[in-house]
């Protein structure tokens, strides 16, 4: 079945309105800002966007102007703007993370080397009372004082 120039015409006039609309962000709940529901929105069928079809050009026009706005940081779709900040944010989440594991292991490290020193030290220390009470010499005890104490 053919259209006729004016419904053409038409049937672009709703294309061009409904791409506007779905990158201006107002993407409906059951849709994404892609080409299945532009198709859908604008009341055509999508296989007329694909190939030599009547409206290939707008789905080009379309894709285009989404990749314009993706790369200067403008997602029309709060959907996949929220899962590219959440992306982001696991991202840092797992730098924190693995930095928190290395400083965790150096910390451990850092205890086991600390233990290792007060062991070998509490034996220098009990070793060292155990010889000194056999090598202790007494020194004489002095009776007589030299000048008052008082």
């Amino acid at each position: 079945m053919r259209i006729t120039a004016s419904q053409r015409q038409s049937n672009e006039t709703r294309i061009r309105a409904t791409i506007d609309r779905l990158l201006r962000g107002e993407i409906p709940a059951d849709g994404g800002c892609d080409v299945k529901t532009l198709a859908r929105e604008a009341g055509v069928d999508r296989t007329a966007f694909y190939g030599t079809r009547p409206y290939a050009h707008l789905r080009a026009e379309f894709e285009r102007r989404l990749q314009t706005l993706r790369q200067a940081d403008d997602q029309p779709d709060p959907r996949e703007a929220q899962i590219s900040r959440l992306k982001n944010e696991v991202s840092k989440l797992k730098q924190r993370l693995a930095e928190s594991a290395s400083t965790i292991d150096q910390l451990a490290d850092f205890r086991i080397h600390a233990l290792a020193q007060l062991a070998a030290q509490h034996d220098e220390i009990t070793r060292l009372r155990a010889s000194a009470t056999t090598h202790v010499l007494q020194l004489p005890i002095r009776t007589n004082t030299i000048g008052s104490c008082s």
